[in-house]
């Protein structure tokens, strides 16, 4: 027992707790994180995200699909399930090299674990021939 009447246990414990309120990110967050505020900003050309694919911003940690003709749509590029940045989406499918996990180009859901949670979505628009966060 220590001064505090705290056990060695209960102190590993508190000190637990406390990383993890400090760090949440670290600690269970499954590698989600905030999604950045990009609003009026052009992430791509409506020309350079394909049909039934989509283009990866690594700089702005953004993923432009367009599941189908005319309709645009944007994720997080990081992965819900440990946070690694996910490819370039193929097939109507976001995937993840890290852990193989799957998400749906039109609305960011898991498709294949082990994520279950879905990608962090932005409203977007396009202008002119521009795709602009809303």
């Amino acid at each position: 027992m220590s001064e505090t009447g705290l056990g060695r246990r209960e102190m590993l414990g508190a000190t637990g707790v406390a990383a993890c309120g400090l760090a949440l990110s670290a600690c269970g967050s499954g590698g989600a994180e905030a999604k950045p505020n990009l609003k009026g900003r052009v992430l791509a050309k409506t020309a350079d995200v394909p049909v039934g694919g989509g283009k990866l911003i690594e700089d702005l940690r953004v993923v432009v699909t367009q599941p189908t003709q005319g309709v645009f749509k944007a994720f997080s590029s990081a992965c819900t399930h440990k946070g690694c940045q996910v490819s370039t989406p193929r097939d109507n499918v976001i995937r993840c090299a890290c852990h193989g996990s799957e998400f749906a180009t039109d609305s960011g859901k898991a498709l294949k674990g082990p994520a279950t949670a879905p990608l962090a979505s932005f409203v977007v628009k396009v202008e002119g021939d521009g795709i602009v966060v809303a």
